[in-house]
């Protein structure tokens, strides 16, 4: 079958295209006839080493697709049925074999390609609004990097959560992707900190969902209110070095947390309702699928560059 191989991490050349032997599934795995790969920052920071991965290896831990083989042990399956995963590594391929307790059912009325796209930025956004910091009606939120993938999808529940969006973009037409998706306000990363400070007041954010790291961070925890939460959930600007814990004392007796997906959806309700949530309302109308680029497999390293670059908005997506 056809994958993306990384043999030695760097840029986006050391996304190699490859024939590797087709999966066999054992045990409580599934083997799934790929449709979509979704991509990601967490993707770039594998093959760049910042999260460093055994070598050689198949990035990608997101997708969508139609089952091909099902091991002993499995019942929640059947050949041909749609499914779609958020943390099945080696996605970058034409199939891959997971468990299948990482595996949501994807139902009539969800496309697949929505589907790869939504499961890993799509249950990051809902964990970030109902459970890191559960939105009340009022709150007033950040959101960083509104036009990408997470934040666009973000904006829209926390909208739907009757929280109000302040939107950081870097462009004029990222700008009217984040009002598009419901943004209240929509600022400069450099105008945000007045941004916020007027539209609250000088009250400050309730919490900041910050996926860009380093160059917004600081910025970030003053413009917070007492007791306000800094949600930082990615570092694509680079990561955010140590700090005196004394900071969120005198900025307010304010939290900070680093949260990642794998810890909110590790138990298996836990995972099948997000995913029932995000399915049923992109079914229903409700929630809005933003896909900014498709790439062939081969183009891999293309995807990267753009991501990299900033030259992209919602999700970019691989397909075999």
């Amino acid at each position: 079958m056809k994958a993306i191989v990384v043999s030695d991490p760097g840029g986006p050349e050391a996304l190699v295209p490859s024939q590797r032997p087709d999966p066999r599934p054992g045990p409580g795995q599934v083997v799934v006839d790929v449709a979509a790969s979704g991509v990601n920052f967490i993707d770039v920071y594998h093959r760049t080493g910042r999260y460093p991965m055994p070598t050689p290896f198949t990035p990608g831990l997101e997708g969508a697709g139609t089952v091909a083989a099902v091991g002993s042990d499995v019942d929640s399956f059947g050949v041909g049925d749609r499914v779609a995963w958020a943390q099945v590594p080696g996605s970058y391929a034409a199939r891959v074999v997971a468990p299948a307790a990482a595996l949501a059912p994807v139902p009539d009325g969800v496309a697949s390609a929505d589907a790869a796209a939504v499961m890993l930025q799509g249950m990051t956004a809902h964990y970030l609004s109902t459970s890191t910091h559960g939105i009340q009606e009022g709150d007033v939120a950040v959101v960083h990097a509104a036009a990408g993938g997470v934040g666009l999808l973000l904006t829209q529940m926390i909208k739907r959560l009757g929280g109000k969006v302040l939107a950081t973009v870097s462009t004029p037409a990222k700008a009217e992707l984040a009002r598009g998706a419901g943004a209240d306000e929509v600022y400069d990363y450099a105008d945000f900190p007045q941004g916020v400070k007027e539209f609250t007041g000088g009250a400050g954010a309730h919490v900041i969902y910050d996926g860009v790291g380093l160059s917004t961070f600081e910025a970030g925890l003053a413009s917070l209110r007492p007791r306000g939460m800094m949600a930082l959930f990615g570092q694509s600007s680079g990561a955010v070095p140590p700090m005196d814990p004394q900071v969120l004392s005198s900025g307010g007796s304010l939290f900070l947390t680093r949260p990642t997906l794998a810890h909110y959806i590790a138990n298996p309700a836990e995972f099948a309702a997000r995913a029932a949530d995000i399915f049923g309302w992109i079914a229903a109308g409700q929630l809005s699928v933003h896909i900014g680029g498709t790439y062939p497999l081969d183009a891999a390293a293309d995807a990267h560059r753009d991501l990299e670059g900033r030259r992209t908005t919602g999700k970019l997506l691989l397909t075999p």
